[in-house]
């Protein structure tokens, strides 16, 4: 299934749930939940053709055929219109007509820097006071640890995997962990606004400490490995997180992902 290839309109008229033409590029993909109507969705968030954040909720990728699942950094071109104020009143927010989704290229490895790094915000803050809940934010790092889930959150984890890995056409199954990761990982970090804690959303890291928990023999030598390579060598390379905010709680930012933004070379999602 194929969009058209009607002319992009720069914004969507306020106010109205008309579907709309757009195009952005891909940067974030959370972790797959379980929707009761749509199977398994995805919220995606991207940067379009005029650099602003929009948020591409909910994606089912049940539904799409295989030539639409996009992935990072894929160009996708799709019809959109604003989700119901009661479900989600976030301004980046786009509620995507699935049959719509083409991808019509990639950003180029040498051109992710440059436009990462104008994306980049050192204050939430003042994004907040902008009415804007998604931002890459420019951050010093003041550390980065693990912490073992409870037993009870344990639990509660391996239910929904168990979800997910039952679902035998679930895009991109590969990246639902055979078994739940024991720890949590957060970081310590300082901004413009102060200094903060928060703990990483993102499957990436899970599957970093049980890749380096095979290959370096035991949960101490993993651990350490984690430590070294996201709390000192990222960020002395140069780090950022992508942060978004809570969908019932719009104060609350969560790291949705950490992107290494090379100050001069091509920046890599991790």
């Amino acid at each position: 299934m194929q969009a058209n290839s009607n002319t992009l309109p720069q914004r969507q008229p306020d106010g109205t749930l008309e579907l709309v033409n757009d195009e952005a590029f891909i940067v974030v993909k959370a972790a797959p939940r379980r929707s009761e109507t749509l199977g398994e969705t995805v919220c995606c968030a991207g940067l379009d053709r005029s650099g602003d954040w929009v948020r591409l909720y909910p994606v089912s990728f049940r539904q799409l055929d295989d030539a639409q699942k996009f992935g990072r950094w894929d160009r996708v071109k799709y019809r959109w219109s604003k989700p119901k104020a009661a479900k989600d009143t976030r301004s980046e927010s786009r509620r995507v007509d699935p049959n719509s989704i083409e991808i019509v290229g990639q950003l180029k490895s040498a051109d992710r820097n440059a436009a990462l790094t104008r994306s980049l915000v050192t204050s939430l803050k003042k994004e907040r006071e902008a009415n804007r809940s998604l931002a890459l934010l420019s951050v010093e790092v003041l550390d980065f640890w693990h912490q073992r889930h409870s037993d009870d959150e344990l639990e509660r984890r391996d239910k929904i995997l168990t979800t997910l890995r039952a679902q035998d056409d679930l895009f991109a199954a590969a990246a639902v962990p055979a078994r739940t990761c024991p720890y949590s990982f957060h970081y310590r970090y300082r901004d413009d606004d102060g200094v903060h804690e928060g703990t990483c959303q993102d499957w990436e890291t899970e599957h970093t400490y049980f890749r380096r928990l095979k290959d370096q023999g035991s949960e101490a030598a993993a651990l350490a490995w984690m430590k070294h390579k996201f709390g000192q060598e990222y960020p002395e390379k140069g780090m950022a997180l992508a942060m978004g905010t809570h969908r019932y709680r719009a104060d609350q930012w969560l790291i949705n992902g950490i992107i290494r933004v090379n100050p001069s070379t091509q920046s890599v999602l991790l």
